[in-house]
């Protein structure tokens, strides 16, 4: 991964050392002799000019070129043999000479600047020393005119500079805006879920941030969607029963004492779907809020109270329930056991009298299954997938119900970091499975750790 830590910590290391190198060697060129005798033009090469001039022509020669120089240059020039005996006469002047006598008695900033250089023969191999005087007038004029390649050389880092720190503010700036613009859509329900989908492509933080933004904000719109979609289904749902409820009392207001009597069974069984569809709609949306601190769960007591619950709601049907030893489950009882209770009254709506509804609870691995069979006509392989949707039922039923049961059930299972499982059995008949996970769920590890 391409770190915008490392990023931009190499941008600005790079930019700092740059900045660092150049202002050394400016101030290095600019105090040392090398730097003057390796571009001054009266200095320049004039070691290895004068030695070919003097070692082929002679003193008289060399002596015209050091005039020739001084002329040009306004620079002095001394030429000492190895053993400190001038070769030449040079250009400097007895004047200077003593002037420079007295300095060294008495020190003071001389009027020029004295530089040496040893020069060797190539082909005599002999040593010539060369000493150089340069008044500072004539060196601050030269240095006014040789100062424009270091600051040429300055403004161009400040210039790629410039252009390396433009580039790292597009690159994180650019990037944030576009996360601000999806926030904001998010905010007004118009975010698409692809929008940051180039830039979630991007291999540092920014990309796996718009990936999880992306997958934050495809969640939140299918839970807007889905609560949209409960909200109608919920308004549709009411609608009939408070129908049969207007259309009773309108009955019940013109209806004499003894049809009166009919009515109000009418009524009070209008009145106890009414309340059965409301405490379904209350459970399905309390599975969405924070249930509270998980806690071991006792099946075996769960079991014994469904079947129970059975024994009141139908009587004559049989429950065959199997529990395996050992299990070890830590969740919400009360939210484990709303859910059995729905998959079970669903199968005792299309189960067969004479025909057992079986209710296992087996452990295979780190998971956990509790499944419910009945032996009834099962689902069209066509809606399998809808059942557990709120309010679907499928075409063709004509049992009391509203279609929560199965919602409510894939809720708590998700709840508990599982799964509803639905399906035809192969012998027959329909069965659906709750595929928990036996490890406690997240977030409450540490709760139960300490209680």
């Amino acid at each position: 991964m391409r770190s915008l830590f490392w990023r931009i910590l190499a941008t600005f290391w790079l930019a700092i050392a740059l900045v660092a190198g150049l202002s050394m060697l400016l101030g290095q060129a600019l105090n040392q002799d090398a730097w003057i005798l390796n571009r001054h033009p009266g200095v320049k090469d004039l070691a290895e000019r004068w030695t070919e001039v003097y070692e082929r022509q002679g003193p008289r020669a060399a002596q015209q070129l050091l005039e020739q120089h001084r002329r040009n240059y306004r620079i002095d020039i001394q030429v000492l043999a190895e053993n400190g005996q001038p070769i030449v006469r040079g250009t400097f002047s007895a004047r200077a000479a003593a002037f420079e006598a007295r300095q060294q008695d008495q020190p003071g900033r001389l009027p020029w600047r004295r530089l040496t250089e040893d020069y060797s023969s190539p082909t005599t191999d002999a040593t010539y020393l060369f000493m150089y005087r340069i008044p500072y007038p004539e060196l601050h004029a030269w240095h006014r005119g040789s100062m424009l390649w270091p600051f040429s050389a300055i403004a161009i880092a400040l210039v790629v500079l410039t252009g390396f720190s433009l580039l790292l503010t597009l690159s994180i700036t650019r990037p944030l805006d576009r996360l601000r613009s999806a926030v904001h859509d998010l905010g007004q329900t118009a975010y698409q879920q692809h929008s940051l989908a180039r830039l979630a492509r991007r291999r540092d933080e920014l990309g796996v941030l718009a990936g999880d933004f992306n997958r934050m904000g495809a969640r939140l719109q299918s839970l807007i969607g889905s609560q949209r979609q409960l909200l109608r289904d919920v308004s549709h749902e009411l609608r009939s029963p408070l129908a049969r409820l207007r259309i009773a009392l309108g009955l019940a207001e013109r209806a004499t004492p003894v049809e009166r009597e009919v009515i109000w069974p009418r009524l009070t069984k209008e009145c106890d779907r009414l309340e059965l569809l409301i405490s379904e709609i209350l459970e399905l949306a309390r599975l969405d809020a924070d249930p509270g601190v998980a806690s071991q769960v006792d099946l075996r007591q769960i079991f014994a109270q469904l079947e129970e619950n059975a024994q009141i709601i139908a009587p004559n049907q049989r429950i065959d329930s199997e529990l395996e030893p050992g299990i070890e489950l830590w969740g919400w009882p009360d939210v484990l056991e709303r859910a059995l209770d729905n998959l079970l009254r669903n199968a005792l709506r299309f189960n067969p009298e004479g025909q057992p509804i079986e209710l296992h609870a087996a452990q295979d691995d780190e998971e956990l299954t509790l499944s419910v069979r009945d032996h009834g006509p099962g689902v069209d392989e066509a809606h399998l997938t809808q059942l557990s949707e709120p309010f679907f039922r499928a075409p063709g039923q004509t049992t009391a119900g509203h279609g929560l049961g199965l919602a409510i059930a894939r809720r708590a299972a998700e709840r508990h970091g599982g799964r509803l499982q639905l399906s035809n059995h192969p012998q027959g008949g329909f069965i659906a499975s709750l595929k928990l996970p036996l490890s406690p769920p997240k977030g409450n590890a540490r709760n139960l750790a300490s209680g």
